[in-house]
């Protein structure tokens, strides 16, 4: 067997500890076989010879005058019950409802998320925050609303994002209407669709022109299918039929601009060969073109970007992601069918964003313009932020300072480029400087990867409702010859403000029970804190030769938490 050496270290040291502990043996010894307990020796065992303790921090557990262990120090970081940091008392009590306030009147309100609904409140904000649709809906009658749940709830929806005290929406109410499965993410373009053709059918219930087709009014253009016969140049009998519609879709894949789809849209299509189309004036198949003629243009124009395209191989859609440029300022004069001596003037009022790479996931947001102030707010469910006065915020960095971060497009008049940096929105912004006869023209444009539909309102409409906030009543104004009604943005109808002032003051007072919940619970607190310090502060033995008692440090600890 080996040998071990015994080890010397600390033999010669003995902790405190231990020669208590052996002084605690002999009196124990002493007592057991004496059979009495003296002064002395309780003096010795509970350690009552220590002074009081002066703060050690540490509690001393073998000083029975020593209460550090019961009152933490206010910088510790182990608090629990009546010690605990305000901050974690206070979120025991639940949510703060007041953190829920809306900023301020002129903030926009947010939608609440009910699973995979963005698509669905991306296009109601935009239709809300369109002040003329949102006044037309408004004017419907109380009794038709009776019979139409769709319209009663969105009305109900738009009347809380126009006064409602709290900074979101639940849209739980509208969306169920509706029947939705909030679990499947859906196409925002296909929801517009069908809310249009719901709100046509139960808007025309309606005995309030303004009311009844609103939807058509804001929203309806005109377009017609033309194939002419290259022989005698007549056209077919279809060609003279218009067709409404409420969106342009426009061919994204291929193409770099809004200007560039709208041709690519309007363009003339040859049929030849297996196309040839039969002429009944002709009596025979001839060579004939086709195209889309723009008849009329409604007040608000709605260009759906088809970035989902279909993959004949693999049966399964793809989303186009290259990035695509439109202008803030549009006209679309040239591209009517009928040569006009008007300018039709657009100014982009929302962009539709789609962010991710898959067509049927993603998230959905709207950046949309306010009308009345020209800043422009990002839509993200319940979070509503503001972006200035671009639709893609104003934070301007330099190319040098952003080298390989964007892109910027050459333009083919001479350009003053700004770079419009926006985390997770890869945008560029492009200053073109277009010169004519009358000087230099300044139009803005924007360049987004993620754009799914854009929305432009006619400057007539836009100079409808500006300069009105001095305005009280109805006015009248003249436009291109014809008069126009204008009126300011009146309050809610009484049947719709009654029901938001009911949901407001519930909310309110939500919040000011909370407040007074708070306050007590945190003037209780303070005031047990306080009672414990002064007793505790009171409770150490100063003489031995007064009379005292024993207590439980477990139960003081207790106690003190009561």
């Amino acid at each position: 067997m080996g040998h071990h050496r015994p080890t010397t270290r600390s033999k010669n040291k003995r902790s405190r500890t231990d020669d208590n502990a052996e002084t605690s043996s002999e009196i124990f010894r002493k007592i057991l076989s004496n059979g009495e307990v003296t002064e002395d020796d309780v003096n010795q065992l509970y350690m009552v010879w220590k002074p009081v303790c002066q703060g050690c921090r540490v509690n001393t557990k073998d000083n029975p005058n020593c209460f550090c262990g019961l009152i933490p120090p206010p910088n510790g970081s182990r608090k629990s019950g009546l010690w605990q940091k305000t901050s974690e008392i206070v979120n025991s009590l639940g949510p703060d409802p007041s953190h829920d306030l809306r900023a301020s009147s002129n903030t926009p309100a947010g939608l609440t998320n009910l699973g995979a609904t963005c698509y669905a409140n991306s296009i109601l904000q935009c239709l809300y925050m369109n002040k003329s649709f949102r006044e037309g809906v408004f004017s419907v009658e109380p009794e038709v609303l009776g019979g139409e749940p769709v319209l009663n709830n969105l009305l109900r929806l738009f009347a809380q994002l126009h006064s409602s005290k709290m900074a979101f929406v639940d849209s739980a109410p509208f969306i169920q209407t509706l029947e939705l499965d909030n679990g499947v993410q859906q196409d925002s373009h296909e929801f517009l669709t069908l809310l249009f053709s719901l709100l046509e059918r139960c808007l025309s219930q309606s005995k309030v022109p303004k009311a009844r087709t609103i939807v058509q009014d804001l929203f309806r253009g005109g377009v017609s299918h033309v194939t002419r016969c290259s022989k005698c140049g007549n056209e077919s009998e279809a060609s003279s039929k218009i067709e409404d519609f409420y969106e342009l879709e426009l061919n994204v894949k291929g193409l770099k601009s809004l200007d560039e789809s709208l041709d690519d849209y309007l363009s003339i299509e040859e049929l030849q060969g297996d196309n040839q189309y039969y002429c009944d004036a002709c009596a025979t198949r001839v060579d004939a073109t086709r195209s889309i003629k723009l008849r009329s243009l409604p007040s608000v124009l709605n260009f759906q970007l088809k970035r989902c395209v279909f993959l004949p191989n693999t049966t399964t859609k793809k989303k186009i992601t290259s990035v695509f440029s439109f202008p803030g300022e549009l006209n679309m004069a040239r591209r009517l069918s009928e040569c006009s001596e008007l300018d039709y003037i657009y100014d982009l009022a929302a962009v539709l964003i789609h962010k991710g790479s898959a067509v049927n996931s993603g998230h959905y947001t709207a950046h949309i313009k306010d009308e009345n102030s020209g800043e422009w707010w990002e839509f993200d469910d319940e979070h509503v932020s503001n972006l200035g006065r671009q639709p893609f915020g104003s934070t301007v960095s330099t190319p040098a300072a952003k080298a390989g971060q964007n892109e910027l497009v050459d333009c083919p008049s001479p350009t003053k480029q700004v770079d419009l940096v926006v985390e997770g929105n890869h945008v560029d912004g492009n200053l073109l400087q277009s010169s004519d006869s009358n000087g230099v023209n300044h139009v803005q444009t924007f360049s987004s990867s993620d754009a799914y539909m854009l929305m432009y309102v006619s400057s007539i409409k836009r100079l409808m409702v500006q300069n009105t906030a001095a305005q009280s009543g109805e006015d009248k104004m003249e436009i291109n010859g014809s008069v126009i009604s204008q009126e300011i943005d009146s309050p809610l109808p009484s049947h719709l403000l009654k029901d938001v002032d009911m949901l407001n003051s519930a909310f309110l007072d939500s919040c000011e029970q909370y407040k007074l919940k708070k306050e007590v619970e945190l003037s209780c607190i303070m005031k047990r804190r306080h009672e414990v310090r002064s007793i505790l502060s009171e409770a150490p033995v100063l003489s031995l030769e007064k009379p005292y008692f024993w207590i439980s440090t477990e139960w003081l600890r207790q106690w003190q938490t009561v």
